[in-house]
């Protein structure tokens, strides 16, 4: 049952490789005749809420990860249950997301300047990049011309997105599948330089990493310590800095924390584990030789282009939880 459930999901995620690379219609000013003012009133809305709140870009920024390992950049993570049936957003890693106001703000000023034109799922890809601008990360050209999707499954959202808990053989597997390589995998980590985790996320690794009450060897155990001040065995509702002390501000203090074995999930550990992704950790440090923000830009670019929907597939939804 588990190898048939395997081959089932390598064959969704091969059809949304295939897709993308099929793909037609994604581009950078897709919107310069129909909606010329897309970009300028996402940001607008975005720095809006951002100004007020810094700590909303690491979710605005999850959530299009989220969105573009589900199915493909379609904006079904912004769809609300229907008819009893639960949607992405109902799945557990999902359900910590935040910041779904600001996407609704942007496509409430869209349908005033230019009513039934912009999808959603291009919203959530202009906000990921102007919430990490704002807070001082990079910025990259982002190819517009998604449409949104129909579809939105809790199961699929359980099963597909990469884990906290996972080894660098899982990950290297769930972003292949994808057609996302290794360095986009080491990259795209880096996104966890910014944004807060729940203690439930990493406590196995403070309390009982092998099953038998055990700490986890490949963690600092001075971090360890400090850490078990704030998280408590079983503990549902605290959060901690992913990034402490610069969670706030987009920056490469990740992958010093990384080399300190103070990465915060077993994921994050698991880059030193691989020659690759630890070479990359390791070239991050030097103080003017870090390409990370280069590269960030061009594997969000890489990303966005999952499996969407282009042409007369999906809809645009005139509301970004609701489906027309």
């Amino acid at each position: 049952m588990t190898t048939l459930k395997f081959l089932s999901f390598l064959i969704v995620q091969l059809f949304l490789v295939l897709e993308v690379a099929n793909s037609q219609g994604v581009e950078v000013g897709f919107y310069k005749k129909t909606c010329p003012n897309v970009e300028a009133i996402v940001k607008e809305t975005t720095k809006h809420y951002i100004s007020r709140a810094p700590t909303l870009a690491a979710p605005l920024l999850r959530m299009h990860f989220h969105d573009c390992f589900v199915r493909g950049c379609d904006g079904s993570v912004l769809l609300n249950s229907t008819n009893g049936n639960q949607a992405e957003k109902d799945a557990i890693p999902n359900q910590s997301l935040r910041g779904f106001q600001v996407i609704d703000a942007a496509k409430s000023a869209l349908e005033k300047e230019c009513p039934g034109t912009v999808s959603c799922s291009d919203i959530l890809a202009l906000a990921a990049r102007d919430a990490v601008s704002l807070i001082n990360g990079p910025s990259w050209p982002v190819p517009l011309g998604r449409r949104d999707g129909r579809v939105s499954i809790l199961s699929e959202a359980s099963k597909n997105l990469p884990t906290p808990f996972d080894n660098f053989t899982t990950l290297k597997t769930t972003f292949g599948a994808l057609g996302l390589n290794v360095k986009d995998l080491v990259v795209l980590s880096g996104g966890h330089t910014i944004g807060m985790s729940h203690c439930f996320s990493f406590s196995s690794r403070l309390y009982n990493f092998t099953g038998k009450g055990h700490m986890d060897p490949n963690m600092d155990q001075n971090y360890i310590a400090q850490l078990k001040t704030k998280c408590k065995p079983n503990d549902v509702t605290t959060i901690v800095e992913m990034d402490p002390g610069s969670f706030k501000s987009f920056d490469t203090d990740y992958y010093t924390m990384i080399t300190k074995r103070r990465g915060l999930f077993a994921s994050d550990a698991a880059l030193l584990t691989d020659s690759q992704t630890k070479d990359y950790v390791l070239s991050q440090l030097k103080p003017h030789g870090s390409t990370f923000f280069k590269d960030f830009g061009e594997s969000m670019i890489k990303m966005g282009q999952i499996g969407v929907l282009t042409g007369n597939a999906g809809e645009i939804r005139k509301h970004c939880a609701l489906r027309n």
